[in-house]
């Protein structure tokens, strides 16, 4: 009877958290995007992944289509929406473009251009009853201050004005992504990149920063972050520990290894986590 009724209990408090979520168990959701997305989705710390994930801490069992294609415009995209989207009948659909049309130049996507292939895409999810989140395309390296992401700004702009008119949910990651490397600069002054790989692919701190973006777009709860944050940290792969070593150091530690019946990784991991 107490079982029943504890159950009971964390069900009602599980409906009353996530009454605002707007995805549903059981829901499937299309990640649409370019490198950036497919890399969200490869690793497990991905962004991609850690949607999945913040979304099972909230409560909500939801699956996952990987739909990132590195090097993808919107005109990209427009073209393979139906085979990789439409086809698999996802209820939602996350939509993350723009990086590529600015950032490969004379081969981009001029913003007109861009507008009319957005527009097809939305329009043609909107008939599938597919309904769309919209992520602002990210920053082209780590200054806001810098020609692409000037050129970027209207790309953005023009996708927040459009999520507004046709009412679709919006995670202004872009927005984000500043306000994040504004506050990290305040005490860090070193050179470097700070929460992107490379300037433009994100390392785990922008890849939390980019799933909790989407979180917050679906409607979970600002009071469940440090819950969530919490679990993000454990998620194997956030980090690249890279160490030297010779070559004795290597053979020792490679028939350690092979004596523990494990991988070299495995084992490796072990000894430092000690």
């Amino acid at each position: 009877m107490k079982k029943l009724l504890f159950a009971s209990i964390a069900t009602l408090l599980s409906v009353a958290v996530n009454a605002d979520v707007c995805i549903k168990n059981g829901e499937t959701i299309a990640f649409m995007g370019d490198s950036i997305t497919q890399q969200g989705g490869t690793s497990a710390a991905g962004y991609v992944n850690l949607v999945i994930k913040g979304l099972e801490i909230a409560g909500v069992k939801a699956k996952k289509i990987p739909a990132g294609v590195s090097g993808n415009k919107s005109n990209n995209m427009l073209g393979r929406l139906d085979k990789a989207v439409i086809a698999r009948k996802p209820q939602w659909m996350t939509f993350s473009c723009g990086v590529n049309d600015v950032w490969h130049g004379e081969n981009g996507v001029p913003l007109e251009k861009y507008k009319e292939n957005v527009t097809k895409i939305f329009d043609k999810c909107d008939a599938a009853g597919i309904k769309v989140i919209v992520l602002t395309a990210t920053m082209i390296g780590e200054n806001p201050e810098n020609p692409n992401n000037k050129k970027l700004a209207a790309y953005n702009e023009w996708l927040r004005a459009e999520a507004k008119k046709r009412n679709l949910r919006l995670a202004d990651l872009n927005a984000d992504m500043q306000a994040m490397l504004a506050e990290i600069r305040k005490t860090d002054k070193s050179r470097g990149n700070k929460i992107t790989r490379d300037g433009v692919h994100m390392a785990y701190k922008g890849n939390c920063m980019m799933a909790w973006g989407v979180l917050k777009a679906m409607g979970v709860e600002e009071s469940m972050k440090d819950a969530i944050f919490a679990e993000f940290n454990k998620t194997p792969e956030a980090y690249e520990v890279f160490v030297k070593i010779s070559a004795n150091e290597r053979t020792k530690l490679s028939n350690e290894a092979k004596a523990a019946d494990k991988t070299f990784k495995e084992y490796v991991r072990e000894k430092l986590l000690k």
